[in-house]
């Protein structure tokens, strides 16, 4: 039998929320100009430690130097917000 629940939802339910990084850089051949480049991953509040290991391997591995990193972070299950259901739920 095939695994239903996806790798996403299993995050989720371990606490794990979609975070979104507006990660501004300066271009390696032009130092003075910015660009824009947007990640997302599902990580952990308030550590961001998938963030962080991203960021580390920016720094180590690409040319252009980090500006800022704006961070969006939204926990898309509650425990409040899903709970078991036992019994049959008849749709016509």
């Amino acid at each position: 039998m095939v695994n239903a629940v996806s790798t996403e939802f299993r995050l989720q339910m371990n606490g794990y929320g979609l975070t979104t990084a507006e990660i501004h850089y300066h271009l390696p051949d032009h130092a003075s100009l910015l660009q824009l480049y947007v990640w997302q991953d599902y990580d952990l509040v308030p550590d961001f430690p998938t963030l962080r290991e991203f960021l580390g391997f920016w720094e180590r591995e690409l040319a252009g130097a980090l500006h800022s990193v704006r961070v969006a972070h939204h926990r898309r299950i509650r425990p409040s917000e899903w709970r078991a259901v036992d019994g049959i739920i008849a749709v016509h």
